[in-house]
C-alpha cells in the first residue's frame, strides 16, 4: 500500500509500505475512504515535536471493513466505519466513565494517511454507519473522528451551558468545531478569537457572535470589555501554546471554567495565580469514542456540518501539499482522498 512517512521537520514522503496485518483478534483491517492531515501533524513538521525516525502519519479515519479479528463483532466486512484516534476496548473503568481516551488498553493512531489502516481495539474503537451514506457526508464523519470530537469536549470542559457566553482561543479546525459545540450546547454569546478573514467567516457560519484579533493580554483585555469587565462564562482553549493558555485563563471569570483540548507544547501554570483566579481548568485528549454516536446522527441529519473545516481536497500522493498548505495558512485543513 502507499502512505505519508515524515522523515524529517518539513520532510513528508508518500511511499509505499508494508500492507497492514491483523496482529491481535481485538484488531480490525479499513480501507480507508477520506483521511486528512491534523493541526497538531504540524508539531513535528514543523520541528516542535523531535522526529527520531521515519514513521508514518496521520490518525483520522473513515473506512471500509476489510478484515477483522476473532474477538470483533461490532463491525463486519463492508460497514462503513468511524473511530477516534484514541482506541479503546470500551469496557475498562475509565471507559466506562467516559474517559476512552485513558482507556486501559489505549492506543493512539500514527498510521493513518495510508491506503489500509490496521485499528486495534476495533470491538470499542468503531462505529458503523447505518449503510453507507451519500459521500457528501464523508467530510463530516471525519471530523467526528477528531476535531469535531475535540472541539466537543473543550465545550463540555469548559461546562459551556445554554445561555452562557463562550470565548474559544484558536481559529483552527478545533477550534471551529468548538464554536459549533458551544453553539449546540446552547451558548447565547459566542466570541471567536481569530485574525483571519476566512476563518471569521466559517466561525459566524457555525455561531459565533462577535470576533476578537486581538491576541495575548490585550486578547484577554477585551474579552473582558466585551462582558462587563467580569470574563466569560466559559473558554475553550484550542492551541496548546502558552499565550494562549494564559489568553484563556485570563479571559475567564471568578468561577468559570476553562476547558484546554491544544496539545501543550512548553505550556507553563502558575499555581499561586490559578488559586486566587477561581477558575475551573480540564483538559487532555478528547475522550472521541464516547461522543461518536451523538455526533455521527448530527452529521447525518444535518444538525451540524464540520465538514466545511476542509477547505483544501487532494489526493493521498499530494500528502506534503497538504502539510505544506496547513503549514503557510493558506488552508484551514486538508482533506485525502486515496
Amino acid at each position: 500500500m502507499r502512505g505519508a512517512v515524515i522523515h524529517a521537520p518539513g520532510d513528508i514522503r508518500f511511499e509505499t509500505l508494508q500492507d497492514p496485518k491483523i496482529l491481535k483478534p481485538t484488531d480490525a483491517i479499513i480501507r480507508t475512504a477520506v483521511t486528512c492531515v491534523c493541526g497538531s501533524d504540524l508539531w513535528p513538521y514543523r520541528g516542535a515535536e523531535p522526529t527520531d525516525h521515519a514513521h508514518p502519519m496521520g490518525h483520522e479515519y473513515v473506512g471500509f471493513v476489510e478484515e477483522v479479528g476473532s474477538e470483533v463483532t461490532a463491525v463486519k466486512p463492508g460497514q462503513l466505519v468511524v473511530g477516534s484516534f484514541a482506541t479503546s476496548d470500551n469496557t475498562c473503568s475509565n471507559c466506562r466513565n467516559g474517559f476512552q481516551s485513558s482507556c486501559l488498553n489505549v492506543e493512539f493512531m500514527t498510521t493513518c494517511q495510508a491506503d489500509y489502516v490496521r485499528i486495534p481495539n476495533a470491538q470499542g474503537t468503531l462505529v458503523a454507519t447505518d449503510g453507507v451514506p451519500d459521500e457528501k457526508f464523508w467530510p463530516g464523519l471525519l471530523a467526528v473522528s477528531d476535531v469535531m470530537g475535540t472541539g466537543w469536549w473543550a465545550a463540555e470542559a469548559a461546562e459551556v451551558k445554554p445561555g452562557s457566553t463562550a470565548v474559544v482561543v484558536g481559529d483552527g479546525a478545533v477550534g471551529l468545531c468548538a464554536v459549533i459545540a458551544a453553539k449546540e450546547r446552547g451558548a447565547e454569546r459566542i466570541i471567536a478569537m481569530s485574525r483571519h478573514d476566512s476563518r471569521q467567516k466559517l466561525a459566524r457560519e457555525f455561531g459565533a457572535t462577535d470576533i476578537v484579533t486581538e491576541r495575548g493580554e490585550e486578547g484577554a483585555a477585551r474579552i473582558k470589555e466585551l462582558t462587563g469587565g467580569i470574563g466569560a462564562d466559559s473558554v475553550l482553549e484550542c492551541v496548546g501554546t502558552q499565550q494562549s493558555m494564559s489568553q484563556a485563563l485570563h479571559s475567564t471569570r471568578p468561577g468559570g471554567n476553562v476547558g484546554f483540548v491544544g496539545v501543550p507544547h512548553e505550556v507553563g501554570i502558575d499555581g499561586q495565580e490559578l488559586f486566587f483566579s477561581h477558575v475551573g481548568l480540564r483538559g487532555g485528549p478528547a475522550p472521541v469514542r464516547r461522543y461518536l454516536p451523538d455526533l455521527i446522527d448530527r452529521v447525518l441529519t444535518g444538525a451540524i456540518d464540520p465538514g466545511k473545516v476542509f477547505d483544501l481536497t487532494l489526493p493521498l500522493d499530494q500528502v506534503a501539499e497538504g502539510y505544506q498548505a496547513m503549514d503557510e495558512r493558506r488552508a484551514i485543513k486538508t482533506l485525502l482522498t486515496p
